[in-house]
């Protein structure tokens, strides 16, 4: 079973085996409109918690997207340099950005759970 956490950034990461999926949470999708194009690292890049980790545009904004634990970067989503609507579509699934492996699975416990992240996004509407 996979565990997901959320920044107060808007950025999820899905934790399995030690590599976690990143991505925007819905509701900064949904801050951010329609999302047309996504800077995403190089694999092997080597990012620390908090660091800034690639770009989000939308009709709206860009926004940075930060890397919620340390770790390298294993892989991205090549799918969104020419479909940048999955994230508008599907951002916490099909629409995610880059795979990063854990440098440190303790950080994690700086992120908010699921609970955590909804009470967040109550208090800002």
């Amino acid at each position: 079973m996979a565990d997901m956490f959320f920044t107060k950034d808007h950025e999820y990461i899905v934790v399995e085996d030690g590599i976690g999926r990143v991505g925007i949470s819905r509701f900064a999708q949904g801050q951010l409109g329609d999302v047309v194009f996504i800077e995403l690292p190089e694999i092997g890049a080597k990012r620390k918690q908090g660091e800034e980790t690639g770009v989000v545009e939308s009709v709206k904004a860009a926004s940075e997207v930060f890397a919620p634990v340390s770790g390298e970067v294993v892989e991205v989503n090549s799918d969104l340099a020419d479909h940048p609507a999955l994230v508008n579509e599907d951002p916490q699934g099909d629409g995610w950005f880059f795979k990063i492996k854990l440098a440190d699975p303790a950080e994690l416990t700086a992120l908010l759970d699921k609970a955590a992240y909804d009470a967040l996004v109550a208090s800002l509407a």
